[in-house]
């Protein structure tokens, strides 16, 4: 019911961003969040228990179209990037701190209800937070409300600096008013630029969810006592270091992603995913194998091969937490036009939650048909599909201007005659 709650929010999160702005949208995430907390801690049976998850849900779905676009649109072009995958970071570390929180509440009476209740501070804290924070200067200057946009961007740049992004506003301004850009969603399908840039964005997100990551952080528990180690105490342990190597592999994304840019990264991470992948799949297949393990052998044979499915477990969240994670949510918050950039974000970030919910709800069922070393070779090949993908159609978009990343698509879209195209005068 979260991740159902998650597909809503992200489907009208993204028209919400775009009628009423950023900074409202993440206040409403917010009272979304607290309600659904305080729903669950107080709920006296099972069925307010799941409202209160739904709730939850909205929240997380307005958010995670929200917070990268809002990011996106007041940070400097150079430095877009980490910032938004610092987003990620949050996110990352903030399941990792939530493991420690819940570890503390164990021995405390009334458990779980304090598990889900105490969700609701961080979520009071931000709104209170927010309030003091101003909106987008991107979405003022497109509602007309030009010298608030300017009071914004004189607050991020230097006199020189913030006449230039004044000239490219207004540049992107006349042009929107010259296309009569009203933004309905039927735009994104009859535009061939646009339904490029979608196809882009919204396979990255699909691609990010289908090479396995949560998979790994919703079943990481289960996936090391698949490996041999029983101990619940022992499983949730190693998930708690797999959680904090997430985190950390992110921190290195946001040093690289500015640097090393979106799809080198992307490329380089799941070419290390393809690898950690078959490492992973042939510690189970070989682990099942009653040839190479036999009689007195069989437990210290058996006990190698479940800390070699660990060591792949661990050398996969090192390759895609700097790259696969950060790099699909950068890429959405920057690549779609300004009229269009919450429709399209939260069109992208549906797909998200939707490709999320797919594989929560078979990852364990495949594992029963065919085993988990078939089912790692299966994402593995997934992920060898993804690598295809990135390298034919996510264009590089290091420190361009949102302005030169949507004449980029022009000119995919028509060649030469790009720079001659409006974006919805051309035919489809």
């Amino acid at each position: 019911m979260a991740l159902l709650g998650a597909m809503l929010g992200a489907a009208g999160g993204g028209w919400i961003n775009d009628v009423y702005g950023r900074k409202k949208s993440t206040l409403l995430a917010d009272m979304m969040f607290a309600l659904g907390s305080l729903v669950m801690c107080a709920a006296g049976g099972p069925y307010i228990l799941i409202l209160g998850r739904l709730f939850v849900g909205l929240g997380v779905g307005i958010a995670s179209v929200t917070a990268p676009v809002y990011i996106a649109e007041a940070a400097p072009s150079e430095i877009r990037g980490g910032l938004v995958s610092t987003n990620v970071l949050m996110i990352t570390g903030g399941q990792f701190f939530s493991y420690l929180v819940n570890l503390g509440f164990t021995e405390v009476p009334g458990t779980w209800r304090w598990m889900l209740g105490v969700a609701a501070v961080p979520a009071c804290i931000q709104f209170v937070l927010m309030l003091f924070l101003p909106e987008s200067p991107r979405w003022l200057y497109r509602k007309d409300e030009k010298a608030k946009a300017i009071a914004v961007l004189e607050q991020i740049y230097d006199s020189d600096r913030l006449e230039e992004e004044v000239e490219m506003l207004a540049s992107s301004s006349m042009h929107e008013f010259q296309s009569n850009c009203t933004g309905s969603y039927l735009d994104i399908f009859k535009s061939k630029e646009l339904r490029l840039a979608f196809f882009a964005g919204a396979g990255l997100q699909a691609f990010q969810q289908f090479t396995g990551i949560n998979t790994v952080m919703y079943y990481s528990p289960t996936i090391v006592q698949m490996a041999g180690f029983t101990s619940n105490r022992l499983a949730l342990l190693l998930s708690l270091i797999i959680a904090a190597m997430n985190a950390s592999g992110t921190i290195v994304g946001i040093y690289l992603i500015d640097r090393c840019g979106r799809r080198r990264l992307a490329l380089t991470s799941l070419a290390g995913v393809v690898i950690s992948l078959v490492i992973l799949a042939m510690a189970f297949i070989l682990q099942s194998s009653s040839i190479l393990c036999e009689s007195m052998f069989l437990g210290s044979c058996q006990g190698m091969l479940g800390w070699f499915a660990v060591a792949g477990l661990a050398l996969y969240i090192a390759f895609f937490s700097p790259g696969m994670g950060p790099v699909p949510w950068a890429v959405n918050s920057e690549i779609y036009p300004e009229a269009y950039r919450g429709m399209c974000g939260g069109m992208s970030a549906t797909v998200n939650w939707i490709s999320n919910l797919i594989v929560a709800q078979t990852f364990l069922s495949i594992v029963g048909w065919v085993g988990t070393g078939p089912t790692f070779l299966i994402i593995a090949g997934i992920a060898v599909l993804a690598f295809i993908f990135v390298a034919l159609y996510v264009p590089e978009t290091k420190g361009l201007s949102f302005e030169q990343v949507e004449l980029m698509w022009k000119e995919r879209a028509w060649g030469n005659q790009g720079d001659r195209e409006s974006l919805l005068g051309a035919a489809p």
